[in-house]
């Protein structure tokens, strides 16, 4: 029999046989079908995304994050079917975190899903996209990275300092009107205040304001004074503002320092070229944006442009430019329908937390709903299994209650006005349970307890004995199958709270985890700074104590008398033949300091923040801070390479800025681990969720909260310069017919914060998953830097309506003494 007789039937067998299995094996389109019915409705719609502009309006809970990662993974698997160039989704979110818990769930969808490599995309922070963009094409962004040193400005840095006092050798006349303020009458003593007030309080806080929210839209200090023209205040606080920045960015270009927003900019720079923008743009078939409503007007320019493709004509584009309104695109609809413009933005207007205090404006994503929904390009993912379902009508409830008083204090001549994106505080916006048959497990879960409890006790005290009785109920036996948190306003309440409840928590074997002492990582500067000026001081006592203090709270060394170690540093650290012999906690001590001193001697400069680090056994978080820090400061100092100039760049990052500390994948699984009772501020708990959530202290003065003048710095009127300017800033942004003068812009300033403050609410309320604690004590601080001033205070509008609507919740607290 011939070779060719014997091997054909085989050859031709094996491939029946493989044809067979592969017939078994589900194709990628199959693959893609079920990745998407195992989504809700409103994911799907994410999930069907093809081309276009699409704008995902999200409620709380209703996975959005797992609905991109499904979106952006099914969006991957196409642009492998269909194309043959290598093109990249770019995803780009809020926090490092964010970006890395997101970045695993995409690689999870390819890889199990989808078998396919877990390539195709690249997840951002939008600052990271910038920089990567700027250093890409150095020639055009202008920005040398190793030449440069990026810092973060804040009212105390140092070149804002500076900023205010060149500011006013240079304007010498308009120093001296705010100076004589309403009136003044020249007393000495007064003129000295005033002058304290304004160069260390008022200019700097001007100055750090109008860097921020004029530079992140785009607008430079010559375009601010061209609108302080259309102002007629007595101030000129336009004026002064575009002053002061310009004074700042002069200082900035000086050193070769940059800030955040200049990355932004720089990479807009690059995109301005026709050469380098298409080659950015020919990499990228897509941008999906999380956090939308968290974005500024320069962010929404860049990722625009790099969304569009390489035919893009910006007059026919959705894009925004910092100076236009959304208003001013072509009315016609279908002129938009086959936009170039392949974007992907998801987003909750009602969460948006954080434009009281960044440039970020929620207005932005709200229009871009807005013209969505003209093209029939809006999806709403109001589907929510994370919260059992009292707890969502009380959120609901919260959010309609609030938009009403809101409307029914803007009513004129007895007409009901229309509310529109900048009337009210909320996007009405309902959450909604999950369908029968939803893929999430336990979704909409039993309540625990009436899963809504409404508390007024008697004054902070008292909350604390109900929120521990509660606690102790709901971890009962094994504490580890449930996870809880209190959420607070500011950092201050939850201090206080940690102090009353560590002795509780440690008898029930409760971890207590206070985010706000002990998740900060900008401790790393302040301790680093510690241990280098012992080793350049050993034998100062208080650079020794500050080193034993940093090395007791690491817990390298026991708890001990720290002021008898350091009023003898010498005999502390090197003890004679007749000393008295020192105890083993001591020694252990002393052992630590003179291996610091060792180190100072045989390691090289630029390798002793590093060690310490080491030393101080940081963990993965701290270590890469340190890194940071190390290579930040040796940057800085290479002109100066000396401990001298070490020890005064970390001075100056510890006392005047604040320093972005590295985030690592599994910070926010720090923050909900069960067995934990966390204590976390509002703001920090966007994003995370919880079985129980308890919520005391909400009182009018600090939700919606007061907006006031500091005493001292009234002798101007009854506004601050700041948030004048802001308001004016952003009216003008927006494009209002008029700027507003002082009185009108303080009150737009008031209901921005106002908000602001009930949005903060609601997230909080929908972080809690089984039972939601809310109390509203008679009597608390007026103030928390003074928790034992106690006095009467007014708890926040919305607990009373809270408390009409739901008289189930309300407990009475007169029965449980009894109980008791």
């Amino acid at each position: 029999m011939s070779d060719s007789k014997f091997t054909a039937p085989v050859v031709q067998e094996l491939l029946d046989s493989e044809l067979s299995e592969r017939s078994l094996i589900p194709s990628l389109q199959e693959k893609i079908l079920a990745i998407r019915n195992s989504l809700r409705p409103g994911q799907q719609q994410m999930a069907d995304w093809q081309s276009g502009p699409l704008a995902i309006s999200a409620v709380p809970g209703a996975g959005k994050s797992t609905g991109m990662a499904a979106a952006a993974a099914i969006a991957i698997a196409r642009q492998y079917e269909r194309s043959s160039s290598y093109r990249q989704l770019v995803v780009v979110t809020f926090t490092r975190s964010a970006a890395a818990n997101i970045k695993a769930k995409i690689r999870k969808f390819l890889r199990d899903d989808l078998s396919l490599p877990q390539t195709g995309f690249f997840v951002y922070t939008l600052h990271g996209l910038a920089l990567n963009i700027a250093n890409r094409h150095s020639n055009l962004s202008g920005l040398q990275l190793e030449n440069v040193i990026l810092i973060t400005p804040t009212q105390s840095h140092r070149f804002i300092r500076t900023a205010v006092e060149q500011w006013i050798v240079n304007h010498p006349d308009v120093y001296l009107r705010l100076l004589e303020g309403h009136q003044f009458d020249g007393e000495e003593t007064e003129r000295l205040r005033r002058q304290s007030v304004l160069r260390t309080e008022v200019l700097p806080e001007l100055a750090n304001m109008v860097i921020h929210e004029a530079k992140s839209s785009g607008i430079s200090p010559e375009k601010l004074r061209e609108w302080s023209k259309q102002t007629t205040d007595e101030y000129a606080i336009l004026s002064v503002a575009a002053g002061l920045y310009e004074q700042y960015q002069n200082l900035m270009r000086s050193r070769d320092f940059i800030d955040y927003d200049d990355m932004i900019l720089a990479a807009l720079r690059v995109l301005e070229n026709d050469s380098a923008r298409h080659i950015e743009q020919n990499q990228i078939f897509a941008v999906f944006e999380d956090e939308a409503q968290d974005s500024s007007p320069l962010q929404t320019q860049l990722l625009e442009i790099l969304a569009s493709n390489r035919e893009y004509q910006r007059e026919n584009s959705l894009l925004l430019t910092p100076n236009s309104a959304r208003a001013k695109r072509p009315a016609d609809a279908n002129s938009t329908q086959h936009s170039p413009l392949n974007l992907v933005r998801v987003g909750d207007p009602n969460q948006a937390i954080n434009s009281t205090f960044t440039p970020a404006d929620p207005i932005y994503f709200r229009q871009f709903c807005e013209e969505c929904e003209r093209i029939e390009r809006l999806a709403t993912m109001d589907r929510a299994g994370r919260s059992t379902r009292i707890i969502i009508e009380a959120a609901n409830f919260a959010l309609k209650w609030i938009n009403n008083q809101w409307l029914a204090t803007t009513k004129t001549n007895n007409k009901q006005q229309i509310p529109d994106n900048r009337q009210v505080p909320f996007r009405l916006q309902t959450i909604r349970p999950v369908e029968v048959g939803d893929p999430q497990a336990n979704a909409n879960p039993a309540p625990v307890g009436r899963g809504l409890e409404l508390y007024t006790p008697r004054d902070i005290h008292h909350t604390v004995e109900l929120l521990s009785q509660r606690v102790i109920e709901l971890f009962g036996e094994d504490p580890t199958k449930n996870s809880a948190a209190i959420l607070v306003r500011e950092n201050r309440q939850g201090r206080w709270l940690a102090e009353a409840l560590t002795p509780l928590c440690k008898e029930h074997k409760i971890t207590l985890y206070d985010v706000g002492e002990r998740d900060r990582r900008s401790h790393v500067p302040q301790e680093i700074l510690a241990l280098l000026q012992f080793c350049d001081r050993p034998h100062s006592p208080d650079y020794l104590k500050a080193a034993l203090e940093a090395l007791v709270q690491r817990q390298l060394i026991p708890t001990q008398d720290l002021n008898a170690l350091a009023s003898l540093p010498e005999e502390f650290l090197y003890p004679g033949p007749l000393a008295t012999p020192q105890p083993e906690t001591e020694q252990k001590a002393a052992r630590l300091c003179r291996s610091l001193l060792r180190a100072r001697l045989e390691l090289p400069l630029y390798q002793l923040i590093s060690f310490l680090a080491l030393t101080l056994n940081y963990d993965q978080a701290e270590l890469a801070t340190a890194d940071k820090l190390a290579e930040r400061v040796n940057q800085q100092i290479a002109s100066n390479n000396s401990m001298g100039g070490m020890l005064s760049a970390l001075s100056e990052i510890v006392s005047s800025e604040r320093f972005e500390p590295v985030e690592t994948e599994d910070s926010e699984e720090r923050y909900t681990r069960r067995g934990q009772l966390t204590i976390i501020t509002m703001h920090k708990a966007k994003g995370l969720d919880w079985d129980y959530v308890f919520l005391p202290f909400l009182h009018e003065n600090l939700i919606p909260g007061r907006f006031w003048v500091p005493p001292q710095s009234q002798f101007l009127g009854d506004f601050t310069l700041s948030e004048v300017a802001r308001a004016q800033i952003r009216a003008t942004l927006h494009e209002e017919a008029i700027i507003p003068d002082v009185n009108q812009a303080w009150e737009v300033a008031k209901n921005l914060k106002t908000s602001e403050e009930y949005r903060l609410l609601y997230v909080a309320m929908t972080r809690a998953k089984l039972l939601l604690w809310m109390s509203a004590a008679q009597k608390a601080p007026f103030t928390w830097s003074k928790p034992d001033n106690l006095q009467e205070q007014v708890p926040c509008p919305v607990f009373p309506a809270l408390k009409r609507q739901f008289p189930e919740c309300v407990v009475n607290l007169a029965a449980m003494s009894k109980q008791i």
